[in-house]
């Protein structure tokens, strides 16, 4: 362990070197910033990792199954256990996905699920990612770093490899591909993330393709090489939203995107991974309806447990929001990347009363939790000396092809500030290798 630290300002350079960065649109401007290093690792026992593993792929296959159910016969709404204004009224529902039914039925192939362990010793989910998780390439090129800076240190603690994401990867995309090549689908390399864009790419042996290197002829996507040549496409991991993905479909000015993409997909042509139309199901007020999909489309107990959720949708719900908003935290739905974000205990009296306003006025809006107290993981300063603890939470990635797959390892992101319990990257955070044990 301290030969790892002994390299955490080196291996901070080479992750630079390698452009591992990321970036945020937010009213209109792009901020992009390095995503720093700390070699001090989250430490998973193998007990825990089990527990973590059943649950985590038990809520994914209960939010495929309402994303099948959703954009088909809509039982789980006739039933009376989601309200409609959830669904129509998610700027995530996209109606021009209506009656899709994806390769294999699977709409999420691949879910990034935080989760944060509280003080209690218990794990708590606190948002679901369906559209376009970022991250798994971070502690994928740290762990390749770190072993090379110490790898009887992985030997002597018995950590599992966690090199096996890109053929989970390629396992699941072949699974899902109709017939073709496999692609993974940029918008370029002026894209933060194009370095795990590319990454991805050259690990599972997909072609790494730009918008104008693809086009769709009689309802079937074709890759267009340099020598001009044409190759059927039969499954594409986009790492482009849904409202840039088709300007024939979606947002009419977008640059980026296939022209009818959407109906060479809608023909059964192709597997786009993730499917369109994902955001419904990763909504944060549809959040709250998670646990009773577990249990509607499944019939099981949910192994995990949200966070202490209201919706001031509900007038019993909102009865408690509004009395108690200082203790609260509360989130608009719209927003992401830790924007929205508002702990009631650090507003003033009149910042108060306008927040309730606004809860009163605009309902479907907001959620409000219970704060979570959970647990502080150590990190180094930033003197590169001094040992601190700061929040941490863990991304953990779920893959869903011929069976749901947990990857052992994930994301763990921290916060740089003493006190903040936000531990977005694009909120300054930084982030660290997840090593699960095995035994």
């Amino acid at each position: 362990m301290e030969r790892l630290k002994e390299h955490s300002r080196g291996i901070n350079e080479l992750l630079a070197r390698y452009g591992v960065k990321f970036g945020i649109y937010k009213n209109g401007t792009f901020k992009e910033q390095l995503f720093p290093f700390d070699p001090i690792p989250r430490v998973i026992p193998a007990d825990e990792w089990e527990y973590l593993e059943k649950g985590l792929a038990q809520r994914v296959d209960a939010l495929n199954a309402f994303l099948r159910d959703i954009y088909g016969e809509k039982k789980i709404v006739k039933d009376g256990v989601v309200p409609e204004d959830f669904i129509f009224a998610s700027s995530g529902y996209l109606p021009q996905c209506e009656g899709i039914m994806p390769p294999g039925g699977i709409y999420s192939h691949i879910s990034g699920i935080d989760l944060v362990q509280g003080k209690d010793g218990n794990w708590y989910v606190l948002e679901d990612n369906l559209r376009v998780p970022s991250g798994a390439s971070y502690p994928l090129i740290a762990r390749e770093l770190t072993r090379r800076a110490s790898s009887s240190t992985f030997r002597e603690n018995h950590v599992l490899d966690n090199r096996t994401y890109p053929q989970l990867l390629k396992s699941m995309m072949d699974y899902a591909n109709v017939g073709g090549i496999n692609v993974i689908l940029t918008p370029g390399r002026f894209n933060s993330a194009y370095f795990e864009h590319s990454f991805l790419a050259e690990r599972t042996g997909s072609v790494l393709a730009m918008n104008n290197d693809l086009f769709v002829e009689n309802n079937i996507c074709y890759y267009r090489d340099l020598n001009g040549n044409k190759q059927r496409v039969g499954a594409i991991y986009r790492r482009i939203s849904d409202d840039y993905l088709d300007p024939m479909a979606f947002l009419p000015e977008s640059l980026i995107g296939v022209p009818n993409l959407m109906a060479a997909y809608k023909a059964g042509n192709v597997a786009i991974i993730n499917a369109p139309g994902n955001g419904v199901a990763d909504d944060k007020g549809i959040y709250y309806f998670v646990p009773k999909m577990v249990k509607y489309y499944l019939n099981e107990e949910p192994i995990l447990m949200n966070a202490p959720t209201y919706l001031p949708f509900y007038e019993e719900d909102r009865k408690y929001v509004l009395d108690n908003l200082e203790k609260l935290v509360i989130k608009d739905v719209a927003e992401a990347g830790g924007y929205g974000v508002v702990f009631g205990d650090k507003l003033n009296a009149q910042e108060l009363e306008n927040m309730r306003q606004l809860i009163i006025n605009e309902s479907r809006r907001f959620i409000a939790q219970e704060v979570i107290d959970f647990i502080d993981l150590p990190i180094i300063d930033e003197d590169g000396i001094t040992e601190v603890e700061r929040k941490a939470d863990l991304r953990a990635f779920v893959l869903s092809g011929e069976k749901t797959v947990v990857w052992p390892s994930g994301l763990t992101r921290f916060s740089r500030n003493p006190d903040s319990f936000v531990v977005n990257s694009s909120q300054g955070g930084g982030f660290k290798d997840t090593w699960v044990l095995s035994r």
